[in-house]
């Protein structure tokens, strides 16, 4: 990522009193809450500072925009996330698990995103934002060799980067596959994630 579109994403200062630590908490907490109720375009940093308990120079103070505030509740999400995805990962011990946990991960993600309206808000805001994409391009890059240092060791060495190709794009397109799901009724919204499981499915069988 470039140094300009960096500065447009990244805060002012990253927390090192406890104090700092419970403001920006807080600032977060309420701006993932308004998203939730009002939609992310609608919400505005004067706002979020009178809500959040302070005023705007607080948040002014910590986030030049909407989109450093945007990009640090991206950052909790992928923590979270990634602490998830090891979790699951962890229980492969062979080949034989891969799939099961592919699945696991599909439907760990598309609950969470369709439990949390702000959560939905958020991810739709990251793919209009080009900063933000970039950061959740990376994200991805970064979650799917997470996967591939766990599998990777059960393939034989000449597969390996091809394998690894072929799980970023699978968790690169995870995130569209579910945004669209979202927007569909109950059965169609269904048969988009079973579909897509299928082709999990079949590209991995490739390598097993």
């Amino acid at each position: 990522m470039n140094e300009a579109v960096q500065m447009t994403t990244e805060p002012r200062r990253r927390p090192k009193q406890e104090r700092s630590r419970e403001r920006i908490d807080a600032i977060l907490s309420t701006t993932m809450r308004l998203i939730g109720e009002k939609g992310i375009d609608a919400v505005t940093m004067k706002e979020v500072g009178a809500q959040a308990g302070g005023p705007i120079a607080t948040v002014y103070h910590y986030f030049p925009n909407k989109s450093a505030i945007l990009a640090m509740l991206y950052e909790r999400f992928s923590e979270v996330s990634r602490a998830r995805l090891a979790a699951i990962v962890a229980d492969v011990g062979g080949l034989g698990d891969v799939i099961a946990a592919a699945d696991r991960l599909l439907d760990d993600y598309y609950e969470r995103v369709a439990g949390d309206p702000a959560i939905q808000d958020l991810q739709n805001a990251i793919q209009a934002d080009k900063a933000l994409k970039n950061l959740d391009i990376a994200e991805t890059r970064h979650q799917a060799t997470m996967f591939c240092d766990h599998v990777g060791p059960f393939l034989a060495p000449e597969r390996r980067n091809e394998f690894g190709r072929m799980v970023f794009l699978i968790f690169q397109l995870a995130g569209g596959v579910v945004r669209m799901a979202l927007t569909q009724n109950q059965e169609e919204s269904r048969h988009t994630i079973e579909d897509y499981r299928s082709i999990i499915h079949t590209q991995l069988g490739l390598f097993l």
